[in-house]
């Protein structure tokens, strides 16, 4: 028998439930396919930084893969549809009768592979297809009214005694090597569609599976003890900055759980407060998959929870705001160091993600919708379960919803999280003379303030946090 193995948001040779099967089933050698669909990709409001990411990254897979002697072959088709005819005509071309591939869960990706699937089937070739993404399959974690979960903490348990019951897989190692390769590797397109070739930071990001691990064990050994009391400082490197690598696939979770857990000893929710706390994190992403299945409207441009679901502000007014939101000129320090740390690296640190959210969303009034479309748009970690359940989270729409009446104030986050400033003057350099306490409230400044290049803040929080309080107690 011979395999050909999709790939995805997987792109790795190590822990590839896919990859791993084909490899130990095959017979007559292994074919590897990546489909570039940019016009879907487009639609999916991928940005250039991602695209870049994955281009290099595709690279990296395709060395790998053919150290395994496995060729990777490239389509390029410019959506999802009728793509299934060119993988049968692939896989039929280098005479595979199986074809191997690792679930996605968003609609549209669904709603391809049930395509494909049906595809191959009726061609009277087999398809087996795998949960890679996630530890814990969706759906597989149920109430005990037999529901999905929606509310994160008792799924968290539930998911701890899954796992501790030994019913998870754990990660694998390099997927066996074949005999031969058949065919001839492709070369990765140097540009994608109209996405910008220079679009990405390879010096912020590197590429590859190797670099991805090598991160996750730098991150185990230096920071993970402390990351509990670490992880809410932007101005400090206490996260794992794992995110861009998870979401491409270069590192799987199964890795990241069972580095962790080795750093804890083998326990899950005991023992240190940091891996504990890291894990958790994992875990909060594998939540947001289930509700991609069990509650598709969220893929849809819905609210989960249409009851908060306001009459959000869209007026021209509005949409200044918006965009002054978007180039970090809100007049508010920890706002805008976010928005252009975002805008300069690709990445955003999950505090100051929650933040901006919150700001957008409760001072703003702002649809939900535009800062997570803008959001998937400029980040290099890109990946629709968290981002839209965070976004929703932080509007009050979403799975375990923060109350409406939970709003940030940035003056607050900013002394509080970034005390001295450091994150500020990083990504606000023309804030960067002003003192630790000066720096949080720069329009306090009378005489001084006129010389800074810095914009007053765009609304009044306390004004806007009242205006907030009203328009969600309308609508409830």
């Amino acid at each position: 028998m011979r395999a050909l193995v999709w790939f995805r948001a997987d792109l790795r040779t190590r822990d590839n439930m896919a990859l791993s099967a084909a490899c130990a089933a095959a017979s007559k050698g292994v074919i590897a396919v990546f489909t570039v669909c940019p016009r879907q990709w487009r639609e999916h409001d991928w940005g250039d930084m991602k695209v870049d990411f994955l281009r290099r990254n595709l690279i990296e897979l395709r060395d790998g893969l053919e150290g395994r002697n496995i060729a990777l072959k490239i389509i390029t088709r410019d959506s999802f549809d009728g793509v299934e005819e060119n993988l049968l005509s692939l896989a039929k071309e280098h005479d595979c009768s199986a074809l191997f591939f690792n679930e996605e869960y968003e609609v549209n990706e669904r709603a391809r592979d049930a395509r494909v699937a049906a595809t191959f089937t009726k061609a009277g070739l087999s398809v087996r297809s795998f949960h890679d993404q996630v530890v814990v399959p969706p759906g597989e974690l149920r109430t005990q009214e037999d529901k999905p979960y929606t509310v994160y903490s008792p799924y968290k348990r539930r998911w701890y005694a899954y796992y501790a019951d030994g019913h998870a897989p754990k990660a694998q190692g390099l997927a066996k090597k074949q005999p031969e390769m058949v065919s001839s590797p492709d070369d990765v397109p140097k540009t994608i569609g109209d996405f910008d070739a220079e679009g990405g930071r390879p010096d912020l990001w590197k590429a590859g599976e190797d670099h991805g691990l090598s991160r996750l064990r730098s991150f185990i050994e230096s920071r993970l003890d402390s990351y509990k009391e670490d992880r809410d400082f932007p101005g400090i490197n206490g996260t794992s900055t794992i995110s861009p690598y998870l979401a491409i696939g270069a590192v799987s979770p199964r890795q990241c759980i069972e580095a962790a857990l080795d750093a804890n000893n083998g326990k899950l929710d005991k023992g240190g407060k940091g891996p504990v706390h890291w894990m958790s994190e994992v875990i909060w992403r594998e939540f947001y998959r289930q509700i991609l299945v069990a509650f598709p409207r969220v893929c849809k441009n819905r609210a989960f929870n249409a009851k908060y679901d306001i009459h959000w502000r869209s007026d021209n007014k509005a949409k200044g705001q918006f965009s002054a939101w978007c180039q970090g000129k809100t007049g508010y320090p920890i706002i805008d160091a976010a928005m252009r740390q975002l805008e300069q690296t690709g990445w955003m640190h999950n505090r100051t993600r929650m933040a901006v959210a919150m700001f957008l969303t409760k001072d703003l009034l702002i649809d939900w919708r535009w800062g997570e479309r803008h959001f998937m748009n400029k980040l290099v970690d890109g990946d629709f379960a968290s981002n839209n359940g965070g976004w929703q989270w932080s509007a009050a729409t979403g799975t375990d919803a923060a109350p409406y009446f939970r709003i940030f104030n940035p003056i607050s986050q900013s002394t509080k999280f970034d005390a001295d400033g450091a994150y500020i003057r990083k990504f606000v350099p023309e804030l960067a003379d002003l003192d630790d306490d000066a720096i949080h409230e720069p329009w306090k400044q009378d005489s001084l303030f006129t010389d800074l290049d810095y914009p007053k803040p765009i609304i009044d929080h306390a004004e806007a946090r009242e205006r907030a309080l009203k328009a969600f107690k309308v609508e409830s």
